[in-house]
């Protein structure tokens, strides 16, 4: 990734991203509206390892949902976003360590 697309990344994964399982499986989710296509294509260009569900429509919503998990999270994502860590707010670093720590990813 050129520095433009890590800090596109970055940003999405800071202001839309969810860190959490199923109970079984860590997952990352992106959620959003499906005015944003072209940014959930993209995503599906940067992160190949990753699964784009929708588009949804339910209770007066229409949305995309964006999802890593499995071993392309292991080891693609939850990479990335240590090598940034320091960069992320404390509020996101906390999401996101405690879902390392509760699915035991090292």
């Amino acid at each position: 990734m050129d520095e433009f697309d890590t800090g596109f990344l970055l940003g999405l994964l800071v202001g839309e991203g969810h860190f959490g399982g199923d109970r079984r499986v860590p997952h990352v989710i992106v959620r959003m509206h499906i005015r944003h296509e072209g940014t959930f294509r993209w995503l599906q260009q940067a992160l190949p390892g990753s699964r784009l569900y929708g588009p949804y429509r339910h209770g007066g919503r229409s949305y995309y949902q964006f999802m890593v998990r499995g071993s392309y999270l292991r080891t693609v994502l939850v990479p990335f976003k240590r090598r940034w860590r320091s960069v992320l707010d404390p509020h996101v670093a906390g999401r996101f360590d405690a879902m390392c720590s509760r699915y035991r990813i090292d």
